[in-house]
């Protein structure tokens, strides 16, 4: 959460000649609600169950970089398409770079909390496993460009 999984996605995408794809913004699309107003109505776990029906479908199309939410890879069903259908990049940066990035966000249902540190401490302590778990290639984007990321990142994929 806060990576630039969507910023780094869309400029990956453009230079492979690819498309770009969101979970997140292909789910409000689907739905005509945002991720918010999901999590409000439907729960975390209303949420889940429509973010992995849409990784399911959107792993199945060809030539897309995908962005996922943060909170996918929990899913053992998530976790299995990722790995079986694409090539997965985890992007990963320090929490104070992320707390920085995310303060102001109101987009972030799971950081609406006084303590949003703590809270993006508990979710990368349970999540790094399973990021570990299905990466292909671990990349840190901690201080570094946009362009520079991409760029490393396609010369990374090109040793595979």
């Amino acid at each position: 959460m806060g990576v630039g999984k969507t910023t780094i996605g869309i400029k990956l995408a453009e230079k492979l000649g690819k498309i770009f794809a969101d979970s997140d913004r292909e789910i409000e699309r689907h739905t005509g609600a945002s991720i918010p107003l999901i999590f409000e109505v439907e729960g975390e776990l209303g949420f889940r169950r429509r973010e992995a029906e849409m990784i399911d479908e959107l792993t199945q199309r060809a030539n897309i970089v995908l962005a996922t939410g943060g909170g996918a890879i929990i899913s053992a069903v998530n976790r299995q398409w990722l790995k079986q259908r694409g090539f997965v990049v985890y992007l990963r940066a320090p929490i104070d770079q992320l707390l920085a990035r995310t303060s102001k966000d109101k987009n972030r249902p799971l950081l609406q909390n006084p303590n949003p540190d703590k809270i993006l401490k508990d979710l990368m302590e349970k999540r790094e496993p399973y990021y570990q778990e299905v990466a292909d290639l671990i990349f840190d984007t901690n201080k570094k460009s946009v362009k520079d990321i991409v760029e490393q990142i396609i010369l990374e994929i090109s040793r595979f």
